[in-house]
């Protein structure tokens, strides 16, 4: 086990008899399962046979927009109803809107309870579940209200992957590009070569996921090194939130990322930290497997401002994670309203 992914708790598996040694050693009181539809049907099955045989089903409806305070108080209230006490235990058995919101309310049950992290999703896998970052949303503000607290177990079950479709499968493949682009030129220079559809999943989250841990044991709460982590989402944030509410338009985390990726190298090309034919390289490759986004002239200016409640600005400056070149990035980059929607029209324009 690599020292760096223990420190964060995380064990990578094709099988959950770890997990139910875990469960078993810790001896919760009460455990708590939190799903959403999806999970349920589909992933709940798996992990029931490793589970006590009494525990507490949560549901909760699937999405971004449902990452609410709402939702809190329904988890809270059957929490409460089921009388779980400071020993009890939380399961999060989804992505990272469960994973972040399940937290969150484990984090903040009776001040704090057990909680562990069962991301089912690639996004999840590779980057919602490690790090310890919990919360929900706020009005149209993304991750708004939340805490850092590491999961007491993080435990990444690579066959969850196979209950993806197509669609949740590539939004998080656009986390695994941001890795690569920040902090690995080689690894960056395999995914260009290798065929996306043959690739080694294992393989893939155990780079991410080590790749992660190193700059979150190194800058836990995101005081300087781990907003090198956040490349593709000062601009990729804005848009995920503008079409939220839009239900023909809206967008999946990685889809967004995606195009704030784009959006954001463009930005650093123009600053003259990266070349053309990096730029080049980088849309081109994102572009052929990313659905392309169509923003109307009148959204642009709307985006843009979204981008002022972005948690990486200081004293009223934006401040963005630029790449220096591929494979490293400087993070507090300040940019201003009017770069953020040129990058947008750049976009429109490919």
């Amino acid at each position: 086990m690599n020292a760096l992914m223990e420190s964060q708790n995380v064990r990578i598996a094709l099988d959950l008899n770890e997990f139910e040694r875990f469960v078993t050693q810790r001896n919760p009181t009460k455990i708590a399962v939190i799903v959403d539809e999806n999970t349920h049907e589909h992933c709940y099955p798996l992990l029931k046979p490793f589970l006590p045989t009494e525990h507490l089903l949560i549901e909760i409806q699937s999405g971004e927009q449902n990452k609410t305070l709402t939702t809190c108080s329904h988890i809270w209230q059957q929490m409460t109803d089921y009388a779980m006490d400071r020993k009890g235990m939380v399961i999060n058995l989804g992505g990272g809107v469960i994973g972040d919101m399940g937290g969150f309310c484990a984090t903040t049950y009776k001040r704090g309870i057990d909680f562990i992290q069962m991301p089912t999703t690639l996004l999840s896998q590779v980057d919602a579940s490690v790090g310890g970052k919990l919360g929900i949303d706020f009005q149209q503000f993304k991750n708004h209200i939340g805490t850092f607290k590491i999961p007491n177990l993080v435990y990444i079950y690579i066959p969850f992957l196979q209950t993806l479709s197509a669609r949740q499968l590539l939004s998080g493949y656009a986390e695994v590009i941001k890795h690569c682009l920040i902090a690995d030129a080689d690894k960056w220079q395999t995914l260009q070569q290798s065929n996306y559809h043959t690739l080694d999943w294992q393989d893939i989250v155990q780079h991410s996921v080590a790749v992660k841990a190193q700059v979150v044991d190194t800058d836990p709460y995101e005081r300087g090194l781990r907003k090198i982590l956040n490349f593709g989402h000062t601009i990729g944030h804005a848009i995920e939130s503008y079409y939220l509410t839009d239900d023909q338009r809206a967008l999946l985390h990685g889809e967004a990322i995606a195009i704030g990726m784009m959006c954001e190298a463009y930005l650093a090309q123009q600053k003259g930290f990266i070349g053309e034919s990096d730029l080049n390289r980088i849309t081109q490759y994102i572009d052929k497997l990313y659905p392309t986004l169509t923003i109307k002239d009148e959204e642009v200016a709307a985006i843009a401002q979204l981008t002022r409640q972005d948690k990486k600005n200081e004293g009223g400056k934006i401040q963005c994670t630029l790449l220096e070149q591929v494979g490293k990035a400087n993070f507090n980059q300040p940019i201003t309203l009017n770069e953020v929607s040129q990058a947008l029209q750049w976009y429109q324009g490919l």
